[in-house]
């Protein structure tokens, strides 16, 4: 055989396609490791939230499910106490978040500026209200708002105030839920606060006092500016918590006294899990839904990026 033959048939043969090994389990490990967390997620989030709105359409009669279509949607705006609910829900986000969220600003700047010692003790001591747990909170409050012997009316006896029934009273019931909201939810909102502050570069503080800013020139036109995103999503997030309120109206008041402290959640629990209608409840839900993510969307659009 010449050369040239034995060159082309060397050439033929490495040209042949190389045999393919077993497929390489690498690429399905990915799946493999998200897999329980999504079926898990599917499970116990999808399913219900398709489930919960099949449910808003159909009503409960006698133990036997049958479709209703909007009836429940029609009922729920027709529905007297779903707009009370509604409404203490409003007063209470109205008064409360933006209490809440200066505070947090004031503290995170006291604590990030004003106080050199003891800042990690303080900065503990303001987040424990947040991981204590509710019921002993609402056990400790209970007492401290008791009308005859609670702590509080005795130190406004001390100077000359008549005891207030903090918890019987419909206004002071609504101003005692959002003194616990506030204690409670005040230090989450600061830690958060308190981060942004630490991302604010310090050379624009630098520069600010070489052009002759004061410390109040600068929070305005500096720390105000540079912590909008960390306070809008302080905002949002307080918003829907505000209207996920339940477990401090449970423990405390009950709802009462005559509604007055009843939330769209807490009305919620009392038409799925006391009277059973599931249908009614998951129907208020949605609606619930809707209105935080149009709150929400206005947030952002008053509040967020013009770009």
């Amino acid at each position: 055989m010449s050369k040239a033959a034995m060159s082309d048939k060397t050439t033929r043969m490495s040209k042949k396609p190389a045999r393919k090994g077993p497929r390489n389990p690498a690429g399905l490990a990915p799946y493999v490791f998200i897999g329980p967390s999504l079926f898990f997620f599917l499970l116990f989030t999808g399913y219900p939230i398709v489930y919960s709105f099949y449910l808003s359409l159909t009503t409960n009669e006698a133990g036997v499910s049958t479709f209703a279509g909007l009836s429940n949607y029609i009922r729920l705006f027709q529905d007297s106490l779903f707009y009370e609910s509604l409404f203490n829900t409003f007063v209470i986000l109205i008064v409360q978040v933006p209490v809440m969220i200066f505070m947090a600003v004031v503290l995170a700047n006291v604590l990030h500026t004003g106080i050199q010692k003891a800042k990690g003790v303080l900065r503990v001591a303001f987040f424990t209200p947040t991981v204590t747990s509710l019921v002993a909170a609402s056990i400790i409050f209970l007492l401290i708002l008791n009308q005859d012997f609670g702590i509080l009316n005795f130190m406004l006896a001390t100077i000359g105030i008549d005891p207030i029934s903090w918890l019987n009273d419909p206004f002071w019931a609504k101003v005692s839920l959002i003194m616990v909201i506030i204690w409670r939810w005040t230090g989450y909102n600061m830690i958060i606060v308190l981060a942004g502050l630490q991302m604010i570069p310090k050379d624009l503080y630098e520069a600010a006092s070489i052009d002759g800013a004061g410390p109040i020139k600068k929070f305005f036109s500096i720390t105000i500016p540079q912590l909008k995103p960390v306070l809008l999503f302080a905002a949002v997030m307080s918003t829907i918590g505000t209207f996920q309120l339940f477990d401090e109206v449970f423990n405390l008041t009950g709802g009462g006294p005559i509604n007055a402290t009843t939330t769209v959640t807490m009305y919620l629990y009392e038409n799925g899990f006391e009277y059973f209608d599931f249908g009614y409840a998951s129907a208020i839900a949605y609606v619930v839904v809707v209105i935080i993510a149009v709150l929400s969307f206005i947030q952002f659009k008053v509040a967020g990026d013009k770009e």
